[in-house]
């Protein structure tokens, strides 16, 4: 396209950067149309500008509802500048082009994020003038230059000066798949806000639409073969890994990322106490509570020291100087924290490799919402599973004590986020501060995670436990027998057999917790009874794929 740019529509609601965008384009000789507050602002600023309804001899109406649709306008924009049929169209009915567009949206997604907003506000919030004039401009991409960003207002102001007063054609494509996806993305904004405002709408099986826009590439994926980007919401109110600062370290890569997410998820659990959740290729391989966060950490890293080492790490609180110094000499990836005081952050800073994270929202406790997983020719939608039990009934002849039910509740918690087949040991290490002292996870069969994983890590850690000074006058036997006399099995599901209770008993367990349904329920109610376990059924399965 050779002729010059001669006219421009600038439109919008984010007037950042449009003044100077603006005075560049009248600089270049292009005439400015606008309407309303941009076109006041332009006026205010020295501009000369021509208003819409002069332009196309029609008078803005319905409170400003009907403004820019117009065939002037649209005629002006999805004309084809190499049709000679639509250049004798245009003399014919004495129609103007319009070369640029510079528009973006009603704040429909800031509207719906504040408290209170009445569906009548957020309906007003609606744009439909504006996705129409960036529409017909962007599907004319080839002749029309059309801007919604206004990180792209220097690029186009230095290509007009640059390239005979008109933009490069590469760049008004760029421009034109991005104007679609940001039109997408706010139309998949108010249909979701619809889908969650309407009644009836989710018995009517309402399409689920969810846009993601901004896009970081990464160095690569799961595997360095693997190319890899993270797209991103906009920010909203919930902590989240995507949105998190990096204080220090390298770029967060592909499986950081995952690992963050599951750890994130995982200290949820533990918001409002000092905690931690140490998390080894997504599962939780320590998981605890303090008085402190150090000792929060302290009791987490016991949990499996050697799946520890390489961690991504999630805390509740900031990390203080001495938390830091506990970290510090251990190989870590990322450490994900509400914030960092000063002296914590000299200390970790530190170290060059480690990735520091500072959340950018408060961090609560989960809230109900859709997740998502693909798969083949399609995607899996369901709600967050932010429950912990459905009801807590004893089982066994044998009862609970009072002051394990704390106890049940974090190991719950705990078991959640662990891979299916998924076995916890937990234990209350101090009053009211509870640790993991065994993980089964990922398993085919729930057997092997009781047996062989659960049980032969808890008696590992029991043994580093007893080497280093726990225990008293105890041998390592006795100290094995109490700690293991003290700890609480939890099982993410049902016991399918009482083979799993035959190995809890030989390891020394005296309490299970798992959520019943199994057909076999009464045979493994049973062996507890055989063996003098109390077991609790919660009614609800926590399986984690």
């Amino acid at each position: 396209m050779s002729d010059r740019c001669a006219r421009a529509l600038l439109s919008v609601s984010d007037k950042t950067g449009l003044l100077p965008f603006a005075m560049g384009l009248a600089e270049q000789g292009v005439e400015l149309l606008s309407t309303g507050g941009t076109a006041r602002m332009l006026r205010e600023a020295g501009l000369s500008v021509k208003d819409v309804s002069e332009f196309t001899g029609f008078p803005e109406m319905l409170d400003g509802r009907v403004k820019t649709l117009h065939p002037k306008v649209h005629a002006g924009l999805l004309y084809l500048r190499d049709n000679e049929e639509h250049q004798q169209t245009m003399t014919e009915h004495e129609l103007e082009g319009i070369d640029l567009v510079c528009v973006n949206l009603y704040p429909f997604e800031e509207t719906v994020a504040k408290e209170g907003v009445s569906f009548a506000e957020a309906i007003e919030q609606i744009d439909i003038g504006g996705p129409t004039m960036l529409r017909s401009a962007a599907k004319n991409m080839k002749f029309v230059t059309v801007i919604t960003d206004p990180a792209d207002y220097d690029v186009v102001l230095e290509e007009l000066r640059s390239n005979n007063g008109n933009t490069h054609e590469s760049t008004r494509l760029r421009l034109g798949q991005k104007v679609f996806a940001r039109v997408a993305s706010y139309n998949a904004a108010i249909a979701g806000w619809l889908a969650e405002n309407t009644p009836g709408l989710e018995e009517a099986n309402a399409p689920f639409v969810r846009c993601l826009n901004e896009s970081r590439s990464l160095r690569y994926g799961e595997n360095p073969h693997q190319a890899a980007k993270l797209y991103v919401e906009a920010p909203g109110e919930e902590a989240c890994i995507a949105h998190a600062e990096v204080l220090h370290g390298k770029a967060m890569s592909y499986n950081n990322y995952l690992d963050g997410h599951a750890s994130l998820e995982a200290a949820r659990e533990l918001v409002g106490v000092p905690g931690a959740s140490i998390i080894k290729h997504t599962n939780p391989c320590g998981f605890a509570t303090g008085e402190t966060l150090r000792e929060a950490l302290e009791a987490a890293w016991a949990g499996d020291p050697v799946s520890a080492f390489g961690s991504v790490i999630s805390v509740t609180v900031p990390v203080d100087l001495e938390a830091a110094e506990f970290l510090a000499p251990r190989f870590v990836e990322v450490i994900i924290a509400p914030d960092f005081t000063e002296e914590a952050l000299a200390r970790l800073t530190q170290k060059k490799n480690l990735r520091l994270l500072k959340l950018h929202a408060p961090f609560v406790a989960a809230q109900p919402r859709e997740t998502l997983r693909e798969i083949g020719g399609g995607v899996l939608v369901q709600m967050r599973d932010i429950e912990v039990m459905q009801n807590w009934e004893v089982k066994s002849q044998v009862g609970f004590p009072d002051n394990l039910a704390k106890l049940a509740e974090f190991g719950v918690k705990a078991c959640k986020h662990v891979k299916s087949n998924a076995i916890l040991l937990v234990r209350e290490y101090a009053p009211g501060r509870f640790q993991t002292l065994g993980m089964g996870a990922g398993q085919p069969n729930r057997v092997d995670s009781v047996k062989k994983l659960a049980i032969a890590r808890a008696h590992e850690n029991i043994r580093l436990m007893h080497e280093a000074g726990e225990g008293g006058d105890l041998d390592l036997e006795a100290f094995q027998e109490k700690i293991m006399g003290e700890c609480m099995l939890i099982s993410d599901a049902f016991f399918p057999f009482a083979d799993n209770i035959d190995a809890a008993n030989e390891a020394g367990i005296r309490y299970i917790v798992e959520p019943g349904g199994s057909v076999k329920d009464d045979e493994v109610v049973a062996a507890c009874d055989k063996y003098g376990i109390a077991i609790a059924f919660t009614g609800m399965r926590h399986f984690l794929h």
